[in-house]
């Protein structure tokens, strides 16, 4: 959404916006191409009446993977993007191939050479864009550069995520024109010209999800407001499956939300992530750290990312007990964790880790949390009003 605020020349405003590290790195290489940015607390305003550039500096590329969608919106704006590949977490290879050959079928020509990247198009055109697999961040990059391309886009293959919703929502709220929302075929009609708006930026599931598999590990209770249920039906299903008792909080998006509790260790099970409606991989590692005080055997297998495992040796470090064999884990329940020090790899395992030692005896000292801050407005914050232990060192 925030490269998004590309495409229009006046000014957007989003309300409801997480300060955290990857917002502020966006905000950052939105600046450097001439856009003005203004916080008051959570409220971003992104005037982009005066785009100067098409060329993001190679330290901005490698500091977060989603740095990507600015090269779908510069080409809609612009008609070319100079980048770099992006970096992010060290969770396993991401290619972004669908994403250039997403701009290729609307006519952009790439060139590709040491890691840098330059798409130039004169006039981007409407085209049949097919994805064999449904990449959030190749979808999004297609509606980027689709929405002002002349003619009609067919999305095949879209991802179903609740951010591609919201995006697609925000766009049209913009003066674009895009149908099928919610669906894998997303239609989009070019448009002239997008315009500045206001919108508030949804609750973060993953981040609601990190919070009610902490409340489980540590057999506690929680009410997450502006939790969406309907985007977190999976989860939900997986954490009734392994024994806590989560229920609707009624309301609207904002007062509305989910509550959970839970009384003795994790039932059994076997979990496998799935693109969106599935179990998303994002909370896989926490549900490593809640499962390794499980009463039995329980089975995790991860198919989206092949590096999403470093954390079990970090887990190990705590005393829990788990196997791993290709993109499968077994996780052996132990009764208790033990406080450790350790180190976080990325953002989700970083996360994990604090559930982790929330749910164990002891302290635990976590080395690397930087990569917490990446998605997590303020972790201590959250964890201490919900009577957690826990300060930054």
């Amino acid at each position: 959404m925030l490269a998004a605020a590309i495409l229009q020349k006046g000014t957007m405003k989003f309300t409801n916006v997480p300060i955290i590290q990857d917002v502020v790195c966006m905000v950052g290489i939105l600046e450097s191409i001439g856009c003005q940015c203004r916080w008051d607390k959570n409220t971003l305003e992104i005037n982009a009446s005066h785009i100067t550039g098409a060329r993001i500096l190679k330290e901005d590329m490698e500091k977060m993977r989603s740095s990507i969608l600015v090269m779908g919106a510069l080409l809609g704006r612009r008609g070319q993007a100079v980048t770099w590949y992006p970096g992010g977490c060290s969770i396993g290879s991401r290619p972004i191939d669908l994403h250039l050959s997403a701009f290729a079928a609307l006519g952009a020509r790439i060139q590709e050479e040491e890691g840098r990247m330059e798409a130039t198009a004169p006039a981007l055109t409407g085209a049949i864009i097919t994805f064999p697999y449904p990449s959030v961040g190749a979808t999004e990059n297609a509606l980027l550069a689709s929405v002002l391309a002349q003619g009609e886009t067919v999305i095949m293959g879209a991802a179903l995520e609740p951010e591609i919703i919201s995006l697609c929502r925000l766009l049209n709220q913009m003066g674009g024109k895009v149908e099928g929302i919610g669906t894998s075929i997303l239609r989009i009609q070019g448009v002239k010209e997008l315009y500045g708006t206001e919108f508030p930026v949804p609750g973060d599931r993953i981040a609601a999800g990190t919070y009610l598999i902490a409340a489980a590990a540590t057999e506690g209770n929680v009410r997450i407001l502006g939790a969406v249920w309907e985007d977190m039906e999976e989860v939900v299903q997986v954490l009734q499956g392994a024994g806590a008792k989560v229920e609707r909080i009624p309301g609207g998006r904002e007062d509305g939300g989910i509550a959970l509790s839970m009384e003795g260790r994790p039932r059994v099970i076997k979990l496998s992530t799935r693109p969106y409606p599935g179990f998303p991989t994002d909370l896989q590692s926490p549900m490593l750290a809640w499962l390794s005080r499980g009463e039995g055997i329980s089975q995790v297998e991860e198919t989206v990312f092949e590096a999403r495992f470093k954390t079990v040796r970090e887990l190990r470090h705590m005393g829990a007990e788990i196997q791993v064999q290709g993109n499968r884990a077994e996780i052996f329940g132990i009764h208790r964790l033990k406080g450790a020090r350790v180190k976080s790899w990325d953002l989700r395992g970083g996360a994990a880790l604090v559930t982790a030692a929330l749910a164990a005896q002891g302290e635990t000292v976590i080395s690397d949390c930087q990569y917490i801050e990446r998605g997590y407005e303020d972790i201590c914050r959250d964890i201490q009003a919900l009577n957690g232990s826990i300060r930054w060192g």
